[in-house]
């Protein structure tokens, strides 16, 4: 490849650019139980390139995805953040663009990694030593876009979206997919009833499946020459069948002509926290289960994803914006979809 994209570069074309602000005044506001009086948003770590996937793990430390900035410094990374000793290090040194990240019931890291400057253009698994094992490229033959975001049930199955953003990597499939990845290796197109889906997560009763369209217009990082049109930006609900399938899809919320939601998770009781990058407004919105917000949470810069802690994290929100990690002590328990019990 004759030219590097840089981490920001990747960050700015995923539909950001870079704006101001520090953590100690920043707008925090909504229902009491869910933001308490006081509640304010920790800076952890804003050494990193452009970071995303955060995921807990039974160790009860975070992991999240850095693409180191600039890329000459290094390959994409996996890191680890220990809430014990504040301690941040690389758990995986080169990911292969690694960028959702979610672990199984019993321990696993699964990640999506995307396609460019040599990616994987897969789901795969990140091993406990730091390396990485492919699990899924093709899809009736033909390589993956760029695989973004997952959320795994209870019975193992991957739901996990297949957009494109950046990059010159020639397209195979002739379209955006979420794909249902099952324990038996069965991979499918799990609908098509969105454009371009990024982030994804179950319902904590996993009826419901939350798919965030954020159509940007993009499929390549050389936008110069073509100017993108965008399409969708809304966060969807579709409800899940016993077998896994999908049923009717319900449109949460239209952000009509900003940026809509990039990752998201949900806390035991159901509520939605979706990292927005709307420019007017951006941060974490959480919206009840019919799309109404409930509270928001302003973040320094662009948000990519959130996740809640583990162990006695539980009520603690993690999450990537920039080249940084932050968190935020709340009033309600989070949930982990791939749980059987939290």
């Amino acid at each position: 490849m004759t030219q590097l994209i840089t981490a920001l570069t990747i960050g700015a074309l995923i539909n950001a650019s870079l704006a101001g602000g520090h953590a100690a005044d920043l707008a925090i506001s909504g229902d009491s139980r869910i933001v308490p009086a006081g509640a304010k948003l920790e800076t952890l770590w804003e050494d990193g390139g452009f970071t995303e996937g955060a995921a807990a793990g039974p160790d009860g430390c975070i992991y999240f995805s850095d693409f180191a900035q600039p890329f000459e410094s290094g390959p994409a990374r996996v890191m680890k953040f220990d809430p014990k000793t504040k301690k941040i290090t690389v758990h995986c040194p080169d990911s292969g663009m690694g960028n959702g990240l979610m672990f199984t019931r019993d321990g696993r890291l699964i990640g999506c990694c995307a396609s460019p400057l040599g990616g994987h253009r897969a789901l795969v698994e990140f091993l406990p030593d730091g390396s990485v094992t492919p699990i899924v490229s093709k899809f009736e033959g033909k390589r993956l876009n760029s695989p973004n975001d997952l959320v795994i049930d209870r019975k193992g199955r991957v739901y996990f979206s297949d957009p494109k953003y950046v990059g010159p990597e020639k397209l195979e499939l002739d379209r955006f997919n979420l794909f249902r990845l099952d324990p038996d290796g069965t991979l499918q197109v799990a609908t098509q009833a969105i454009d371009k889906p990024n982030g994804v997560m179950l319902s904590p009763d996993q009826k419901t499946l939350y798919v965030a369209e954020t159509d940007n217009g993009s499929a390549t990082a050389d936008l110069d020459k073509e100017p993108a049109t965008p399409g969708r930006m809304t966060l969807n609900a579709f409800v899940v069948n016993d077998d896994g399938s999908l049923g009717a899809k319900t449109v949460l919320h239209n952000f009509g002509n900003e940026t809509g939601v990039d990752g998201m998770t949900v806390d035991k009781e159901g509520h939605i926290y979706a990292a927005v990058r709307s420019q007017s407004r951006f941060g974490i919105v959480v919206f009840d289960p019919f799309g109404h917000e409930l509270a928001y949470i302003q973040t320094p810069i662009l948000p990519t994803n959130c996740v809640f802690g583990r162990n006695d994290q539980q009520k603690t929100l993690y999450v990537t914006a920039g080249s940084g990690l932050y968190r935020i002590n709340l009033g309600i328990t989070g949930h982990h979809a791939a749980l059987v019990k939290d």
